[in-house]
């Protein structure tokens, strides 16, 4: 288990993720194509290029957020979280195109102990991606169901 328990984590608390993930175009069309978002603005390069301000085919957006999410996991939720319970204040300030490096921080925005279930905390999660430029790409509020420390015997 490399995650954190609920206990372990402090508002404040900012990690820089070490995994970063250059974006593929096969990525985008892969996943573009498994969730049936037929889009030209993710799919058709001529198009882009003759109209569009991008020049070229934008990576879709919900694989890049769940790409920033997933490369959170380790070092703050792997065998630790209990459920992901919302994402709130969602934003793509710059596009992400194939070719691009992305890399990730999350800090700790919020901490709360579950009323229903003491062994468990909500913890609220600010996710940051940021492009090989150090260019903002994804920004997002989390908030999840985390396991506390299990009591030693």
């Amino acid at each position: 288990m490399a995650g954190k328990w609920f206990d372990e984590l402090e508002v404040g608390q900012v990690f820089q993720h070490a995994i970063r993930r250059t974006v593929t175009e096969t990525d985008n069309i892969l996943f573009t194509s498994m969730t049936h978002n037929p889009a030209q603005l993710h799919l058709d390069a001529d198009y882009c290029e003759k109209q569009t301000e991008f020049g070229k085919p934008l990576i879709n957006s919900l694989f890049t957020l769940g790409l920033v999410i997933g490369i959170s996991v380790h070092e703050t939720t792997m065998g630790t979280a209990v459920a992901n319970l919302g994402m709130d204040d969602v934003k793509f300030p710059k596009p992400l195109f194939a070719g691009d490096t992305i890399h990730v921080e999350t800090e700790i925005m919020g901490l709360r102990e579950s009323k229903s279930r003491p062994t468990q905390g909500i913890v609220t999660f600010e996710h940051r991606a940021y492009n090989q430029k150090d260019e903002l790409v994804c920004s997002l509020q989390r908030s999840g169901l985390q396991h506390k420390k299990p009591k030693s015997d």
